[in-house]
């Protein structure tokens, strides 16, 4: 079973990946295309992120399972918006 403390921990690190991410979908928004390497990495963060999340998730209580997979819905509505960004470079 997940502690309270290694749950709480998590949550904290989903919501840094969240920050991150918010900040580099925000700033690909604004300026186009000139940081996409951090943007790629933000999504991958956000991918490792819900990985964990799913396994923490199998060794958690059910009011634990419930946190985490409010979190997990932060995260991928993040993810699709992201994914959904014309960051492609023009021709």
């Amino acid at each position: 079973m997940a502690t309270r403390q290694s749950i709480d921990h998590f949550l904290n690190r989903c919501e840094s990946a969240i920050l991150a991410a918010e900040e580099q979908y925000k700033s690909a928004n604004r300026q186009e295309h000139y940081y996409d390497v951090e943007f790629s990495e933000a999504q991958q963060e956000l991918e490792n992120t819900v990985i964990e999340l799913e396994k923490l998730s199998d060794c958690s209580n059910a009011q634990q399972r419930e946190q985490l997979y409010r979190k997990r819905l932060q995260l991928q509505q993040l993810q699709n918006k992201m994914i959904l960004t014309d960051h492609d470079h023009p021709l």
